[in-house]
């Protein structure tokens, strides 16, 4: 019943979300008038990425200008309004004031810029991070603004405006139009009546996008089945002094709290070194650990129960980064190294070295479907697990070791996963086993599924590593001693750091000869939740720091970074660093393939189709940068016994077939290659009453190990029918079946594959090969604001005879995307030294709304991708090779190009020379390294933006 009132807009925002609405009023409408003549209104965003994401800093523009009684133009009205620089949005009186009653010219643009530092005062503490770069976009915004209005009035025929602006700044106020995606694949024919080599669509490709394909979530349980929900730690290192479950007893539909107390056998896991809790007793090592769970009738019932749970701690010293392990000498006992030559020797007699430190940071493997299982109990202490995992073997050896029954007892199964990328190998175990306790106690079906920022806090992600180094080189960039010191941030247990470490050493030299390296790795203990499998586990962090060193190197001696790859690559037949011969080294050609069909050198230099040169020469504020970089990635575990298969083959009298493998379909297309090698059968879930002791479904290896068992097993049942083929060559498989069933001939099959040769880590063939590849990619990145995109990629990967061209190609494209994101987008915060704002020991970016992976408008605007032709492969089946991990680094190319970018406009500022880049070379580390006029008002150009690492 009261009349509307009306608020200006830099009035109604009071604070956080809070606004000047009074409890009886609504918003009723917004006002937002036309601009009248030679005023402007312009917006600004920027954030870590452009799609569905929030801003770092955004701001709103507004100026009028009008022509004076001098004939001039000045400003006649101004206003700067900005979001992400204080809790709420905030208007900047001190820029206003600067503009208004003044020409458009560079001393005004001056007198705004240095009236950016009065309105804009952020702590250095504050929330959110990225100060520095926080304080330098709200300037660069002002700056574009200027840009913006200048080539407007400089475009009106009628305003005879001249401007007095710096060169080149038209550049700053292009917005980049992004054309649509495109893309082409290039793979040679498979024979017409070969089922093997065609480009099969995904068996379950159909069922997937219509969402009728079935998921652990999805699985129908009978009435009486539990929701279990995870009561986890909050603090990153802490006694536990009291557990107090009796509120949350008392809630409605709960069924029970289940802790270590509970626990029927051992409480003690971890699938190298028992070092880890099911539950935590006494002591919590990392955020998110669990230290009991509630069950209930439903999901949401168990949540609210779960929250009423009382946990008393004492805090205790907590380590959150490598830096802070080296210094506290936190280290779990593995200490491998590799070594050839004389390093020593070579550093000492080397024309020039270099030292410093690389850093990598984590990557979250942010698969569409979360953690999930379910455990159902069954008559005489049996268990039935259906798992979101990659390991069924694994979880059925736990489980029973945690019930304290016999393994024969419990069946693991798993039909497929909405993505795994190495994160559902182990550390998916501790929930299959907590969630076995309740279901073991209460003799009823639980299940388990967490969401999306459990899942990020609880169950790890890839290795952040650090190195420092110090490498010998010649004055032409030949490099003739390196000698590397590792460090993995392991987190709170052993899990599979050790042999991730083991991997990385092992890749360190990607496709260079170095006679005289050493490599060193130890595994640092943080309180951080265990970091674990990660697609390329470990190699790509050992051959990025292999592509850093020989950057640095290019740099040093003056050639371009290209010429120097090729200066130090292996030959064939040459020796690695781990004394594994190079046998059919196909590095070279894939590296001369893709240089050729890009036309990089052609794109390089050539002004005539304003290539990248002319393009940096003609653009102050834009630049582009040009990269093409190789790879080399061993196939094999690197621990010997796990480099073994095993496959069951059925064949039912209709003639069809049924295939059981122990690998796990995880969106990779590993059935489809399976069905390929058998040909026409139905493959079916994999399950450890079926195959047992099956190695995990990882390190690229699984269609070779599990496409030999399935080859054996067809084998053996193909010499079984033979003589019935002779008897009746005219007859259908279906009647050969059948006459072979009367005379009680065996159908079945088990089949097994076991890798030959391969000596494991230690040994002179650790791989049983390599799989090559290089790529190139050309970047623009906005150097006021960091943003960038890749305006084309060419890829050549060698992948031998392959299984299915169009699977391959898909891993290719999706590896190198997402290879990409961990270089170049996706950034880890935790509650560490470096970012004092988190919470101690949380992680921030815990889901989509902090943490940001590639979308559609990230890929490649032109994607050309070419797998080798004529390249057998006689060490897999059908001369084939693995393509999961190998694809991964290729996606580095992005990374060094847009570092060369960031060296065209660095020499421009007049900072020539090498600078460090650590990852992920976000649009904060990009536009501050940038080291423009306005970039240096706020950091120094050799700035060094903070990193969990």
């Amino acid at each position: 019943d009261s009349a509307p009132r009306t608020v200006p807009a830099s009035q109604f925002f009071l604070g956080y979300r809070q606004v000047d609405l009074r409890p009886h009023e609504i918003l009723y409408q917004v006002h937002i008038p036309f601009t009248r003549p030679y005023e402007f209104v312009k917006e600004f965003k920027q954030s870590p990425r452009r799609e569905d994401d929030i801003a770092i800093v955004n701001a709103g523009m507004r100026v009028r200008l009008e022509q004076a009684a001098s004939g001039g133009w000045v400003v006649a009205e101004a206003a700067v309004a900005y979001g992400g620089v204080a809790a709420r949005a905030i208007m900047a009186p001190q820029v206003a004031a600067a503009l208004v009653g003044r020409p458009w010219d560079e001393a005004t643009l001056t007198a705004a810029l240095e009236a950016v530092r009065s309105d804009v005062v952020i702590a250095d503490s504050a929330p959110g991070g990225k100060v520095e770069y926080r304080r330098a976009l709200a300037a660069s915004f002002i700056f574009k603004f200027f840009a913006h209005v200048a080539t407007l009035m400089d475009q009106d025929s009628q305003t005879s405006f001249k401007p007095d602006l710096p060169d080149g700044l038209r550049s700053a106020a292009k917005v980049y139009d992004r054309p649509h995606a495109h893309g082409v694949q290039f793979h040679a024919d498979a024979l017409p009546n070969d089922v093997v080599g065609q480009p099969y669509q995904h068996m379950a490709a159909d069922l997937q996008v219509c969402g009728e394909a079935t998921y652990t979530d999805d699985i129908k349980l009978s009435s009486d089945a539990l929701w279990a929900i995870p009561v986890t730690s909050t603090r990153a290192h802490a006694k536990i002094l009291k557990v107090d479950a009796s509120q949350a007893l008392q809630a409605p539909g709960v069924a029970g709290y289940f802790g270590h107390k509970d626990v029927p056998g051992s409480n003690m896991i971890g699938p190298v070194v028992a070092d880890e809790e099911v539950f935590a007793s006494e002591v919590v090592t990392a955020v998110g650990q669990i230290i009991g769970l509630v069950v209930a009738d439903s999901e949401s019932a168990a949540r609210r129960a779960a929250r009423l749970v009382v946990v008393e701690y004492q805090d205790l010293p907590a380590v959150m980064s490598c830096e802070e392990a080296v210094e506290a000498g936190a280290f779990y006992s593995y200490a491998n190294r590799l070594e050839c030559g004389d390093v020593d020797a070579a550093l000492s007699a080397a024309e020039h070295t270099l030292e410093g430190t690389f850093k990598l940071s984590g990557q979250e493997h942010f698969y569409l479907e979360t953690n999930n299982c379910c455990v159902i109990p069954l008559e005489n202490d049996e268990f039935t697990i259906y798992s979101s995992t990659q390991a069924p073997a694994k979880h059925q050896k736990y489980v029973a070791h945690v019930l304290g029954v016999p393994a024969h007892k419990v069946v693991s199964k798993t039909k497929r996963l909405g993505g795994g990328f190495g994160g559902k190998e182990t550390r998916s175990i501790f929930l299959h086993c907590a969630v076995a306790v309740p279901a073991h106690a209460l003799r009823r079906p639980v299940k388990l599924s967490l969401d999306r920022d459990e899942d990020m806090q609880m169950t790890g992600q890839r290795h952040a590593f650090m190195c420092q180094y110090k490498v010998g080189h010649t004055s032409e960039g030949r490099i003739t001693a390196l000698d590397y010191k590792l460090y993995n941030n392991a987190g709170n247990s052993w899990d599979l750091s050790a042999a991730i470490m083991d991997r990385c050493l092992l890749h360190c030299d990607n496709v260079y000869k170095v006679d005289n390296m050493r490599v060193a790795g130890r595994l640092c203990r943080t309180n951080q939740a265990s970091n674990t499998a990660f697609r390329g586990f470990g190699g790509p962090q050992g051959l990025m720091f292999a592509e850093m060193t020989v950057e640095q190197v290019a740099r040093a001696v003056g050639r371009p970074v290209h010429e120097v790859r090729e200066l130090n690559m292996y030959q064939e037949g040459d020796v690695t660093h781990f004394k594994q011969v190079l046998e059919v080294f196909r590095a070279p050609t894939c590296w001369k393939e893709v240089k050729a069909s890009s036309q990089y050198e052609e794109r390089m230099k050539q002004a005539r189709v304003v290539r990248v040169e002319a393009f940096n020469a003609e653009h102050r504020w834009r630049k582009r940068g040009l990269a093409i970089t190789p790879t080399k990635f061993g196939i094999s575990f690197t621990t010997k016994f796990m480099n073994q298969a095993g496959a069951l083959v059925h064949v039912y009298l209709d003639g069809s077939v049924l295939v059981s493998h122990g690998g796990v379909e995880m969106g990779q297309g590993l059935h489809t290659k399976m069905a390929q090698v058998a040909a026409q059968v139905f493959i079916s879930e994999t399950s450890t009453d079926k195959v047992p002791n099956a190695s995990p479904t990882a390190a690229s290896a699984s269609s070779d190990m599990y496409g030999g068992a399935v080859l054996d097993a067809c084998r053996q049942i193909k010499e079984r029918l033979l003589p019935y083929r002779e008897r009746f060559p005219d007859r259908s498989f279906k009647e050969i079946v059948n006459a072979a069933y009367l005379d009680r001939v065996d159908l079945s099959a088990h089949g097994f594959y076991a890798t030959p040769d391969i000596t494991g880590f230690g040994g002179v063939r650790p791989f049983n090969y390599f799989a090559y590849g290089a790529a190139v990619a050309e970047v623009e990145l906005d150097t006021l604001t960091g943003d960038w995109h890749v305006l084309r990629a060419d890829v050549v990967m060698d992948v031998g005879n392959p299984l299915n061209p169009a699977i391959d190609i898909g891993q290719v494209e999706g590896g190198f995307v997402q290879g990409m994101g961990w270089l170049c987008m996706e950034e880890l915060q935790w509650g560490d030294r470096q970012h004092p704002w988190v919470r101690p020991g949380h992680l921030f970016t815990k889901g989509p709304g902090t943490y940001k992976i590639p979308t559609a408008n990230d890929i490649p605007v032109d994607f050309r991708v070419a797998l080798l032709r004529d390249a057998p492969n006689t060490r897999a089946i059908h001369s084939s090779k693995a393509v999961g991990e190998p694809p991964f680094h290729l996606g580095a190319c992005v990374f060094f190009a847009l570092k060369e970018a960031v060296y065209a406009a660095r020499k421009d500022a007049g900072h020539a020379g090498y600078f460090v880049l650590d990852t992920p070379a976000t649009p904060e580390r990009l536009r501050m390294l940038c080291a423009d006029p306005i970039a240096t008002t706020y950091v120094a150009p050799d700035f060094r933006p903070k990193i969990s690492c």
